[in-house]
């Protein structure tokens, strides 16, 4: 084999010290090099993987917080409708109101017109009365011809009231 290795041009002293020099090489690489590049890949993938948990998070927070929004804008809604329901009541109850204390005014002022009506009424029957009794008394005293001191009141009266009750 001694003769088929340096057939082929390999001196096994210059081997040995390339290997020798090829382990120093590859435990200085992985000391001084490979390690701390493996180091700053753990740590690098360590940081991606924790972002990730906390884009998920925010992620979750924020659907979170859309529903809450929603929530709240319904909420609001609903108060804003209530509030005009409300409202809208008041302002039924306020027209209610008006309507009848107008009417309760318009029935007084019917009463106030129906008195005032029914007591001109009564001055007008009042003064068709004493005109009719002094129509009467005329027509008496001019048939008659009599002194007026003699005119029967009674029958003055039972004239007037005939006269009223003609009307």
């Amino acid at each position: 084999m001694d003769q088929f290795v340096s057939q082929l041009g390999i001196d096994w002293r210059l081997l040995v010290s390339q290997a020798v020099n090829f382990l120093i090489v590859l435990v200085v690489l992985r000391l001084f090099v490979y390690k701390p590049v493996l180091d700053i890949l753990h740590e690098r993938k360590r940081k991606i993987e924790e972002g990730l948990v906390k884009a998920e998070e925010a992620e979750r927070r924020l659907s979170e917080v859309d529903l809450i929004k929603k929530e709240k804008i319904h909420d609001a809604e609903t108060e804003i409708l209530q509030l005009f329901k409300e409202s809208d009541s008041k302002l039924k109850l306020t027209e209610e109101e008006r309507l009848m204390e107008i009417e309760k005014k318009t029935g007084q002022a019917m009463k106030n017109a129906e008195l005032m009506m029914e007591q001109k009424k009564t001055e007008f029957d009042k003064a068709l009365g004493e005109n009719a009794r002094h129509l009467v008394r005329a027509a008496i005293e001019k048939v008659t011809a009599l002194d007026p001191k003699q005119i029967d009141e009674a029958l003055i009266e039972r004239a007037t009231r005939e006269a009223i009750k003609a009307k």
